[in-house]
């Protein structure tokens, strides 16, 4: 057989669906940075959800439980409208304000997003997760002076490291992403506070 034909071959298989999935990621997030990071953070918002009830269910024993498919659709909501959006501008703004070449710009950037960035969005997730379970003002408020300080603190220890190396270290046009993955963990320990 000839090598093109192979190599041909090679490239049609199984190992090319991961390289051409990238590369129409890299096109789209080119084309439509904004919508492209808003449907990677819905769908991998929604993913954490999912994980969470798995995981919770499994901890009951109660294989029969079905899962609640309101929850991963709310976290979808709330990945495409808020986290993916409001991610993608901050980490521009990020950008702008504290380009790399100023003093300390490591540090200035990782407590930005930590003291501002993180309690700011943190308390937008719990009143709009509030809202889109149907509650009311009152129970986003009992939310947040219930769930706000454990989840802002163990968000601390969590993300810290993440976000260095995320806001330092990763290309701006892939920092979404990254903080995407962490948050497919991070969304099941947030869903875990829930009901």
């Amino acid at each position: 057989m000839a090598p093109a034909a192979s190599r041909l071959r090679a490239e049609a298989g199984l190992g090319a669906l991961p390289r051409r999935a990238l590369a129409q990621y890299l096109r789209l997030l080119q084309l439509y940075p904004v919508l492209t990071k808003a449907a990677t953070s819905g769908v991998l918002s929604a993913l954490g959800n999912f994980l969470a009830q798995t995981i919770k269910k499994r901890k009951k024993g109660n294989c029969s439980q079905k899962l609640d498919v309101s929850g991963p659709l709310r976290y979808a909501i709330y990945g495409f409208f808020f986290t993916g959006p409001l991610s993608h501008f901050f980490y521009l703004f990020m950008e702008h304000w504290i380009p790399p070449d100023v003093p300390w710009a490591g540090v200035k950037r990782l407590l930005l997003d930590r003291l501002l960035f993180a309690p700011a969005f943190l308390l937008l997730f719990f009143f709009v997760m509030s809202f889109l379970e149907g509650g009311h003002a009152a129970a986003g408020v009992a939310k947040v002076r219930s769930a706000f300080w454990p989840a802002l603190q163990m968000n601390w220890r969590v993300w810290t490291p993440v976000q260095f190396i995320n806001v330092n270290y990763v290309p701006i046009q892939f920092r979404v992403l990254f903080a995407n993955l962490v948050a497919l963990f991070w969304y099941a320990y947030l869903a875990s506070l829930g009901k």
